[in-house]
C-alpha cells in the first residue's frame, strides 16, 4: 500500500464552486446555441426558454441532470474481456484522434495517411505496455471521404483488441460504428454492459452544439455507449483569455452536453473532457505543448472531478514537427501533469504539430513516458519496518546488498524496468550498440514490434463479420 498518491492541484474548493454557479448562470441567461432538431425537440419537451436556436438551461434542471451521471465507467476490450475502469484517480492512455497527417518514419517526411498506416499503427498501440486504448488515430486519404469515420473504427477493431476511442464525421455514420461494435458482442444489452468504444463530440467554442456533435450524444445515449466531450475553448480567440475565464466557458459548454445526453437517455454514461489551448499571439498557433494548455486542462478535469464525474484531457503531445527535445519535454510534462491530476483518460501519446500528425517513433518513445509516470503515482509503498537498518546490518558481512534477499524480492516492484528505447549504458556500450538516438531507437524498436504476432488475434469470424459490414458500407 501505498504511504501516499503523489497529487497536483490547481484550484481551491472555493473557486470550483465559483468556476460551476458562474458557468450555471452563463447557461441560464446568455444560453448555448443548439443545431440538431432531435435535441430541440427534447428541449421544447421539457419548456426550456430559447430565442431561436439559443436555449436556456435552468440551474435546476443542469442539477437534475448530473444526479443521473454514471461516476465511472468500465471499458472491456474486442473480446469482452475487462480492461480500464475511469473512476476516482485512475490514469489511462491512448494516441488521441484525429490526425490528418503521418510522420513517415523512414522517409523522415510528414505526408498524408493511408490504411496501411493506420494499420501500421493499430498494430504498435496494440504491443505497446503502457498505452491502455487505441483511437481512430489517423484520417486515411485512399476510402471514400464519407466512408472515413467509419472505416477507422473497421481497421481499429481488425488489428487491436484495445478498447477504441473514436467519434463520427457524418450522422449517418453512427448505425454502421454501431453495428460493428455489436458485432464484438452477444446482444445490444451486451454492448451496454460490457462498451468496447468511448464517442468524442466536441462542441464549438463558444457555447454551442452543433447538429453533428450532438446526434452523436443522442446516438451515444441511446445505446449506452459512452460519449467523451472534447470542449475546445481557444483562450484568447474563442473564450477569454484568462485561464479561468476558459475554464469557465469549458465547464459551460460541458454541462450543456450532460443536460442534453441525459434528456436522450438518463443514465446514459459520459466522460467529462477537452481540447482547450491558449492561443500564441506571436504565431497566430494553438499551442497543445504550452504550460498554460496544461494549466487549462488541469483546471477543466478538478471541475470534473468535483461533479464526481469520469475525466479526459489532450495532454502528452507536442507541438513539435518531429519527435526530439521539444517533444520531449512537452510531452513528458504533460504526461506527468496528467498522471498527478489522476485524468482517467489521457489523450495524446505519439501525437505532433497541434494534434495534426500522429509518428509511431513518439509513440514508441511515449510509451516510457507513461510508463515512467505510472511508476510515480503508484508511490513509495510501506513493506514493513524497519525501513532499512537489519538490510544494512547484513551489508556489513557481504558488503553488497545485489545478491540481498529484499532485492531480489522487491526489485521488480520497486524499479520501473524501460525497453531498450530508454539509454542507461555506459558510454562505451552506447559506442559498441552503434551510438544510436532515441529517435532511432524507437524506430528500431517499432519495426521489432511490428513483426511481433498480435497479443490477441481476432477471431476469423467475427473478423468476416466485420469485412461484410465494411463491404456493404462502401457499396
Amino acid at each position: 500500500m501505498s504511504i501516499i498518491r503523489p497529487k497536483i492541484k490547481i484550484l481551491d474548493e472555493e473557486h470550483k464552486q465559483k468556476i460551476l454557479d458562474e458557468a450555471k448562470m452563463i447557461l441560464d441567461t446568455q444560453g448555448v446555441f443548439i443545431e440538431n432538431h432531435e435535441a430541440i425537440d427534447l428541449f421544447n419537451q421539457h419548456d426550456i426558454n430559447h430565442e431561436g436556436s439559443r436555449y436556456f438551461i435552468p440551474p435546476d434542471l443542469i442539477n437534475k441532470c448530473l444526479e443521473t451521471v454514471p461516476s465511472e465507467i468500465t471499458l472491456y476490450d474486442r473480446e469482452g474481456n475487462e480492461h480500464i475502469s475511469l473512476k476516482e484517480d485512475n490514469v489511462n492512455f491512448d494516441p488521441g484522434s484525429a490526425a490528418i497527417f503521418i510522420l513517415d518514419e523512414e522517409t523522415g517526411d510528414i505526408r498524408e495517411g493511408m490504411s496501411k498506416d493506420f494499420i501500421r499503427f493499430s498494430k504498435v498501440v496494440e504491443q505497446l505496455q503502457y498505452i491502455d486504448a487505441q483511437s481512430t488515430a489517423l484520417i486515411y486519404q485512399d476510402v471514400p471521404k464519407e466512408t472515413q469515420d467509419w472505416h477507422r473504427l473497421y481497421l481499429a477493431l481488425s488489428n487491436c483488441y484495445k478498447p477504441v476511442v473514436t467519434g463520427t464525421f457524418r450522422k449517418e455514420s453512427f448505425s454502421i460504428m454501431r453495428e460493428m461494435l455489436l458485432a464484438c458482442r452477444l446482444s445490444e444489452d451486451d454492448l451496454a454492459r460490457k462498451p468496447l468504444a468511448i464517442f468524442d463530440a466536441c462542441p464549438s467554442p463558444p457555447l454551442k452544439w452543433s447538429d453533428l456533435t450532438t446526434q452523436s450524444l443522442i446516438d451515444a445515449a441511446k445505446s449506452m455507449i459512452p460519449s467523451e466531450f472534447v470542449s475546445m475553448p481557444l483562450a484568447g480567440a474563442s473564450a477569454p483569455i484568462t485561464l479561468i475565464g476558459s475554464i469557465t466557458q469549458h465547464c459551460a459548454e460541458c454541462l450543456a452536453g450532460v443536460v442534453i445526453v441525459q434528456l436522450a437517455k438518463q443514465g446514459a454514461p459520459l466522460i467529462w473532457g477537452g481540447s482547450p489551448a491558449v492561443f500564441d499571439m506571436k504565431q497566430g498557433t494553438t499551442p497543445m505543448g504550452a504550460i498554460e494548455t496544461m494549466m487549462i486542462n488541469l483546471g477543466d478535469v478538478e471541475i470534473g472531478k468535483y461533479l464526481n464525474l469520469p475525466t479526459h484531457a489532450y495532454m502528452s503531445l507536442s507541438d513539435s514537427k518531429i519527435p526530439d527535445c521539444q517533444a520531449g519535454f512537452e510531452a513528458g510534462m504533460g504526461a506527468l501533469l496528467a498522471g498527478l491530476a489522476g485524468i482517467n483518460m489521457v489523450s495524446g501519446p505519439g501525437m505532433l504539430d497541434f494534434e495534426s500528425t500522429q509518428s509511431i517513433e513518439k509513440l514508441v518513445i511515449d510509451n516510457e513516458i507513461v510508463g515512467m509516470v505510472k511508476r510515480l503515482i503508484q508511490g513509495i509503498e510501506d513493506h514493513g519496518s524497519p525501513f532499512a537498518s537489519d538490510i544494512l546490518k547484513d551489508y556489513e558481512d557481504s558488503e553488497e546488498l545485489l545478491s540481498h534477499p529484499s532485492t531480489l524480492k522487491y526489485f521488480r516492484k520497486e524499479l520501473f524496468i524501460p525497453s531498450p528505447i530508454i539509454d542507461r549504458m555506459t558510454r562505451d556500450s552506447w559506442k559498441q550498440m552503434g551510438s544510436k538516438s532515441t529517435r532511432k531507437r524507437a524506430r528500431e524498436e517499432a519495426a521489432n514490434l511490428l513483426k511481433k504476432r498480435s497479443l490477441k488475434p481476432i477471431n476469423q469470424i467475427l473478423l468476416k463479420e466485420l469485412d461484410n459490414i465494411a463491404k456493404r458500407g462502401l457499396k
